[in-house]
């Protein structure tokens, strides 16, 4: 299926490409999130009548996403966990638990834009963890896992 790309997807194309790509994906996630159109005469006219507005949204994202990048590169984030003697914790700390304390902290990250790059975090220590702001835009924080003792 030929799609209409309205927002830059990485690994596809960028806004206002004309890319194929299989039924499923088109219907199942590009159309339904807005990321893409069906590319019929129809709407390859509507989107160029649309560019200039969706061009200008598109910038607009972005400059949110590197004003956020920008106050969040090389944050450090403090969690406490329960810890055994030897460091390693009786859970661990996952994307919710570091979304959820940079949400305390008044950052607007979604749990789905923090990647660990090794899994949930399961020791005590520092870890450098990524935060996808924006398709362009990563920040990169420090995560501090304190251990507390039963």
């Amino acid at each position: 299926m030929q799609v209409i790309l309205l927002d830059k997807v990485v690994n596809l194309g960028a806004l206002g490409d004309i890319v194929k790509v299989k039924d499923g994906y088109a219907r199942n996630f590009l159309i339904p999130t807005g990321q893409a159109r069906r590319a019929t005469t129809a709407a390859k006219a509507e989107f160029e009548a649309r560019r200039a507005e969706l061009e200008k949204h598109a910038a607009e994202k972005l400059a949110a996403a590197q004003a956020l990048g920008a106050k969040l590169h090389e944050q450090t984030i403090k969690l406490t966990q329960k810890a055994g003697v030897d460091g390693r914790l009786f859970g661990s700390v996952t994307n919710h638990d570091i979304a959820d304390e940079l949400k305390k902290q008044g950052f607007d990250v979604h749990k789905a834009q923090i990647r660990l790059p090794n899994g949930p975090i399961k020791t005590i220590g520092d870890t450098t963890v990524a935060v996808s702001l924006h398709t362009d835009v990563d920040a990169e924080i420090t995560v501090s896992v304190y251990g507390e003792t039963a």
